[in-house]
């Protein structure tokens, strides 16, 4: 795992000392993504810069050191993420070529290699893994971008006054000499949905290369872009496995194969558990594959009702994992605040970054690299969303409109007058005669009822921040358009066409962003088996009515799981990694939002309404409403905003 970092006239540099001064800048502005060194490779004739920081974790040796050129001269690489399967694509490789010499044992060398055995889209199809790549082409003079299939690791680039900027982060961006306008479809979306879709940025004219796409750059053109690899279209294909003991029997082995090779390691390697389904089941391959103790990492809260960390540690104890658990309190939610913006390098609202973060600061002390349970719930189907969302919309539709609408205004009342509880949800859920246990947040009940019937607007409903909506803006924002990838939900079932959503954009925009993010502010290296193209594949086989049914979700996971791990040990309410946030902004939080709520400066040029922002804060401090979400959603774009000069400066 590493960052990269780079631009691209496509003629001469006017000053090459200044050219590597200023890839130099970009390289230590991401520094913290690859720890380990630095590495800068300039064509001076043609005016481009790569440049690499490095986090050893295959191939220690400088022979894996980076920017690398190929065998035959042609290709230049900057490489960050890891291939699990280059050993047989080296295999695969030797066949076709005899008598390759290698350098090292490194996944970036057998990338480049493949490359230039095979060309670019071809490579890019045989590499299972997580990676974002810049190559460039000494002979053709074109510049690619790619990056991994779901999304694993970023890559955004730019045009400024005709030269091509990109790098692994934003600040790697703004080091090169981007403006910081704000795009206001990126603000209006974030406030909708608690982050920056992929086909969206928060800085105008910046652009992230696509899950699974290529771009490709030269002189004189307009960027081309196409996609090597498309998730969404498994969707929808008719089943190949059709028995269940065949099912959970193929999925086994698979991720037998993923787990093994992302064992693979020349550092000390551990696991995060979180005592759920997803990341138990990893937890559990890993320590059946392996001879001696796994290391396991968990984090609790000092409120007990939020605290998973004794259900992790009971795994932990089945399994024999030399485990350590760590517990976050106020305090160290506060101190971490700080750092947010910095890390996040977008705004980012999921409140479960602080837990995240904290886990990967601590989980670094011990190991360089942590498979996680990440991607288990959207290629498997775990959301509340897949359970039992389907049904919720069945009954929904069949409601009479004035129904609703009666429905809908006084749910909404409910919510307006701070009656947002469970009790009374619940009442009008039955009253309506909906599921009982479907949505206890009486605003997006109200909006449920209140949608015209079409799929995306249910969706949006569901992965909604809250009810932030464009209430905070002075000025409504049209409607967002949504991702060029999104499926026609018709002939596909609704759970599974919400699966197809997560993964194209939940998955990359909020997920994969909050764990690679967190990691990789330390140094740490996160890896997702769930998230193997081969493993997803193999889910999209399988009939949608095995994964769930209307009332469990992750059903063959479960079923493999329970072959490692007691059921009794797992099965209890989905929490995630949710955290106390409406008892902490009215306490150790209180005076730090006060002081971001007062910044009329920043709010003002981020085009934000500060009435009903202050408005929003009292209520929730008089405890009239809990809106703890779309608080946060605020305080993380203020906080952001200061960090990178949008208002007043960072003290």
């Amino acid at each position: 795992m590493c960052g990269l970092a780079g631009f691209a006239l496509f003629r001469p540099f006017d000053e090459a000392a200044q050219a590597r001064d200023t890839l130099q800048s970009m390289t230590r502005s991401i520094q913290h993504r690859g720890p380990d060194a630095e590495g800068h490779w300039l064509d001076e004739e043609h005016g481009v810069a790569l440049g690499h920081r490095r986090l050893s974790i295959l191939d220690l040796s400088p022979t894996g050191a980076q920017p690398m050129e190929s065998p035959c001269d042609r290709y230049v690489i900057v490489f960050n993420g890891e291939i699990y399967n280059h050993r047989s694509m080296r295999q695969k490789l030797e066949q076709g070529a005899p008598g390759i010499a290698w350098s090292g044992h490194s996944d970036t060398e057998t990338l480049l290699v493949a490359v230039a055995e095979w060309g670019v889209e071809r490579a890019l199809k045989e590499s299972f893994g997580m990676f974002a790549v810049a190559l460039w082409d000494r002979q053709k003079h074109v510049l690619t971008l790619a990056r991994d299939r779901m999304g694993e690791k970023p890559l955004y680039y730019s045009n400024q006054d005709g030269k091509w900027i990109f790098g692994s982060e934003l600040r790697a961006l703004r080091a090169g000499g981007i403006k910081t306008q704000v795009d206001q479809a990126a603000l209006a979306s974030y406030l909708r949905i608690g982050y920056v879709p992929d086909h969206l940025c928060i800085l105008e004219g910046v652009h992230k290369v696509m899950p699974g796409s290529i771009v490709q750059l030269r002189a004189g053109s307009k960027p081309v872009q196409m996609r090597y690899s498309a998730v969404e279209t498994q969707f929808g294909q008719p089943a190949t496995i059709t028995d269940t003991d065949e099912a959970v029997a193929q999925l086994e082995s698979a991720l037998d194969e993923v787990v093994s090779e992302q064992m693979l390691s020349d550092v000390p390697l551990g696991c995060f558990l979180s005592g759920g389904v997803d990341s138990s089941l990893v937890a559990s391959l890993m320590q059946a594959g392996s001879d001696k103790q796994i290391r396991t990492f968990s984090i609790g809260f000092d409120d007990a009702r939020f605290n998973e960390a004794p259900h992790a540690a009971a795994v932990a104890r089945h399994l024999g994992t030399n485990h350590t658990e760590f517990i976050l309190t106020e305090d160290d939610a506060l101190a971490i605040i700080a750092d947010l913006p910095r890390i996040y390098d977008e705004p980012f609202a999921d409140s479960s970054q602080i837990p995240t973060t904290l886990l990967c600061r601590s989980a670094r002390k011990h190991v360089t690299v942590a498979l996680t349970g990440d991607g288990g719930d959207e290629v498997f189907g775990g959301y509340n969303r897949h359970i039992r969302g389907p049904k919720m919309w069945e009954q929904i539709s069949r409601l009479p409109k004035v129904l609703r609408n009666i429905g809908a205004g006084a749910v909404g009342s409910a919510a307006r007058f701070g009656l947002r509880n469970e009790r009374v949800s619940r009442n009008v859920i039955s009253i309506l005669g909906l599921p009982l246990t479907t949505l206890d947040n009486l605003p997006k009940l109200a909006a449920a009822l209140r949608a015209t019937g079409d799929a995306e607007e249910f969706y949006q409903i569901f992965i909604a921040a809250g009810q932030l909506r464009d209430s905070a803006l002075r000025e409504t924002i049209p409607p967002i358009a949504s991702d060029s990838r999104a499926l026609n939900p018709s002939g596909l079932d609704l759970a599974e066409w919400m699966m197809a959503r997560d993964m194209t954009g939940y998955l990359p925009g909020d997920i994969l962003v909050k764990v690679d993010r967190a990691a990789m502010s330390v140094g740490l290296e996160t890896r997702a088996p769930f998230l193997d193209a081969r493993v997803a594949n193999l889910a999209r086989q399988i009939p949608i009515g095995f994964h769930v049914d209307g009332r469990t979700g992750k059903k063959l996971l479960r079923e493999l799981l329970y072959r490692h791990v007691p059921q009794a040990l797992i099965e209890r309410p989905k929490q995630g990694f949710a955290m106390p946030l409406d008892d902490w902004l009215r306490g150790a939080l209180y005076e730090w939002g006060s002081q971001l709520i007062a910044d009329t400066e920043t709010i003002s040029n981020l085009g934000l309404d500060a009435g009903f922002i202050e408005t929003l804060w009292e209520r929730h401090q008089k405890r009239r409403v809990n809106a703890g979400k779309e608080v946060w959603a605020l305080l993380m774009l203020l906080l952001w905003a200061r960090d990178v000069g949008i208002g007043r400066p960072v003290c």
